[in-house]
């Protein structure tokens, strides 16, 4: 599994047109530590029933696929700290429109988002981090614990399981897929590694093509791989979008 995860970040990184570290500057998380419950997903991961939320207005993060973050407000610092000394675990969610007016605040998120796990992390010697998150699990906010300065919140699981039908309908629309990636990207492109699995292409498309936030909200949201490759499709197909 690592080496194709390796696959799939190599590949999505030569297709970038500009830099994939993000600036992390709209709004907040916070810790995981002392979660007195969990809840067990498939593969034998864990996902807490409270765990930081960090709201942005255009990033997001999809299930096994990688996002380097540089961390430099002191609110997100604190979240990273926080989590570095827990399970690592950060979930990330979209700002809904007009959270400009309460941006120092809580402004209103969509409740589905992606946690993940920091894999990576370099603290600069100015208190910045630089971390690297992998996509964990889709997860939907059910309230917020106001007991930190930055955001906690009470979430549900909702892992993404690939049946055997629909595990065939991905690979038999793959090839459609590529096409329409190839008439999207820059010329001399290279395609994605054969060893790549449909569900990483997949939400690695998702999570870096250059969409609108609200697309790939909606891509988010889609119930399972298949109906997101087809919605997918569907954008590759209406205004040919490039990667970012």
């Amino acid at each position: 599994m690592p080496s194709r995860r390796i696959a799939c970040a190599m590949w999505i990184a030569g297709l970038l047109a500009v830099p994939g570290t993000v600036l992390a500057q709209s709004a907040t998380a916070g810790s995981t530590a002392g979660a007195s419950t969990t809840q067990k997903l498939p593969g034998g991961e864990i996902l807490p029933r409270t765990i930081p939320i960090f709201p942005l207005q255009d990033v997001m993060l999809f299930p096994n696929v990688s996002r380097p973050l540089h961390i430099f407000e002191p609110r997100y610092r604190a979240m990273v700290a926080d989590a570095l000394k827990g399970d690592r675990i950060i979930g990330m969610v979209l700002l809904r429109p007009g959270h400009e007016a309460e941006y120092e605040g809580r402004p209103p998120v969509y409740p589905i988002g992606c946690a993940g796990v920091i894999t990576d992390v370099e603290q600069l010697p100015d208190g910045r981090y630089a971390i690297l998150l992998r996509g964990l699990v889709k997860f939907r906010v059910t309230s917020e614990d106001q007991s930190r300065a930055y955001r906690l919140a009470r979430v549900e699981a909702m892992p993404e399981m690939t049946d055997d039908k629909d595990g065939a309908a991905l690979r038999k629309e793959r090839s459609r897929l590529e096409a329409l990636l190839a008439a999207s990207v820059a010329p001399g492109s290279k395609p994605p590694p054969p060893e790549l699995p449909d569900e990483d292409l997949v939400n690695g498309l998702a999570q870096y093509l250059a969409i609108d936030p609200l697309d790939r909200q909606d891509l988010l949201e889609r119930e399972g791989v298949l109906s997101r490759s087809q919605a997918l499709m569907a954008l590759l197909e209406k205004k040919g979008a490039p990667l970012r």
